[in-house]
């Protein structure tokens, strides 16, 4: 039974905090996935980083002592795994073998709408018409800049679709982990959820390493680090917990920030070049975000 939860007060703040603090965690993924594959084998990137950090969420469970979950909640880790810890890296990392950093980043934006749209079908949210108008706004403006930039004048190609790959599955984890995180916890979402993958994701790492040695800069083995210890690993504790605490849906909407981030680390670090549109796009979804946080909506209670 669905209650009318307006998620206001401190699971608000605290939702929205450990929300932001996962979107800056995140912010550095694709540009440190683009230095990465630059030197390294693209599926060696997208699944060794699962390995590390399934490794490390091992120990992690082993020291706290985490409770087996149950076999309803294997199934929904799964679905977890399937989202973010193979769909999303595995498609990413295809993409920026000839995508930007920058231009990925962008169309990245749409990714609060698909979460907002999982979040009904997977954690039962029901957010207000108010709010699918904000967040609709903040979606139109990310299409905007793919129209303008030429994304989408006739067909896509290779890299967006991927990249429309990888957002689809992410939303689906990032909806079904943050409803899971309601039960688990955030960290021990996604550490079990990395635990299960590491049969599939080790098997594909070596095949991987066998075809292509990784041999490659220091710069790529960094980038490489942080996918794995931030990006797959430590970012999760605060995301899935921020989307238990504020809601799969309203908190899913402070990613709308990472483009602007993540275009700021790629001009910075990268020295790509981010076109005016894309400045005008982030600047837009930037209020649609604000908009959003101020609204109210159902969030399901736990039974």
């Amino acid at each position: 039974m669905r209650s009318k939860d307006n998620v206001t007060g401190p699971d608000a703040i605290t939702g929205a905090a450990l929300g932001a603090l996962g979107v800056l965690a995140f912010s550095m993924s694709l540009p440190a996935t683009k230095v990465a594959v630059e030197h390294l084998d693209p599926w060696f990137v997208a699944f060794g980083r699962a390995v590390g950090a399934g490794l490390l969420a091992a120990a992690y469970l082993v020291v706290v002592r985490a409770p087996r979950p149950t076999r309803a909640q294997w199934r929904r880790l799964a679905v977890v795994a399937l989202g973010v810890v193979a769909g999303f890296p595995m498609f990413t990392s295809l993409a920026l073998q000839t995508s930007t950093a920058a231009h990925g980043a962008v169309v990245v934006g749409l990714l609060p709408a698909v979460t907002a749209g999982f979040a009904v079908l997977r954690a039962r949210e029901r957010p207000t018409t108010a709010f699918w108008l904000a967040g609709g706004a903040g979606l139109a403006a990310v299409l905007v800049f793919l129209a303008v930039s030429g994304s989408v004048s006739g067909a896509l190609g290779p890299a967006d679709l991927f990249l429309l790959a990888a957002i689809t599955l992410c939303g689906l984890g990032y909806a079904e982990g943050g409803a899971l995180a309601r039960e688990l916890g955030g960290a021990r979402t996604i550490c079990w959820a990395l635990v299960l993958s590491l049969p599939v994701t080790v098997a594909v790492t070596a095949v991987a390493g066998v075809r292509q040695p990784p041999h490659a800069p220091a710069a790529a083995w960094a980038g490489f680090a942080y996918l794995t210890v931030i990006s797959m690993f430590l970012g999760f504790f605060a995301w899935y917990a921020g989307l238990a605490r504020g809601g799969v849906a309203r908190v899913g909407q402070i990613q709308l920030i990472q483009p602007v981030l993540t275009m700021t680390w790629s001009a910075w670090l990268l020295h790509e070049h981010v076109p005016a549109a894309a400045i005008v796009a982030a600047v837009a979804v930037l209020a649609c975000v604000a908009l959003t946080q101020r609204l109210r909506f159902e969030k399901p209670k736990l039974a």
